[in-house]
């Protein structure tokens, strides 16, 4: 095994790290590579593939630390929106709310994002509702991820969701040496 294969079969950095006995360091740095490959060739693929008839959701995304909460607020939550077309799933990461310093966080306001929050008409029958359980499932074994970083784990998950374990190494490979 590799680290494509190892990163592919969800290995964390430090088992690989201690399986291979490969510093540490050189691993993680390999796997942010890789996250960043995929997310330049999904963004690729999302830029010549997405179709107007599309499904789309709107997600808000907490931590595990967040969750645990009892007052969650959406000024803290990662907002991304989420397209199903082609029998893949494509997710683009949207802007925080804004939040003034010393603001109290607007209660009404938030309400009204979480009842008018953004999906099309038939959403919920589609992989979107699976895919956002998917991502919360892969995020929680990751101890903290800066909000700086979101957005290539996220890019992680949408290509692991999208296709097989043979098919992720094969594709990594192909875009790791090219």
């Amino acid at each position: 095994m590799n680290i494509i294969e190892a990163f592919c079969e969800d290995i964390s950095a430090l088992q690989v790290s201690n399986d291979f006995q490969i510093n540490y360091r050189t691993v993680a740095n390999r796997y942010d590579i890789f996250r960043r490959l995929i997310a330049n060739y999904l963004e690729d693929i999302y830029h010549t593939s997405i179709q107007d008839s599309t499904s789309y959701e709107e997600f808000y995304y907490f931590n595990e630390k967040q969750l645990q909460k009892r007052h969650k607020s959406l000024y803290d939550a990662i907002n991304i929106i989420g397209f199903y077309c082609n029998n893949r799933v494509y997710t683009l990461l949207m802007p925080s709310l804004p939040k003034l310093p010393l603001q109290e966080p607007d209660e009404n306001f938030e309400r009204y994002l979480k009842w008018h929050k953004l999906q099309s008409q038939n959403s919920y029958t589609t992989p979107l509702k699976d895919f956002w359980r998917f991502l919360r499932e892969n995020l929680k074994k990751y101890k903290g991820i800066t909000k700086d970083n979101f957005f290539f784990y996220l890019k992680e998950c949408e290509f692991k969701y999208n296709f097989s374990k043979p098919i992720c190494k094969a594709l990594l490979k192909d875009i790791y040496f090219k």
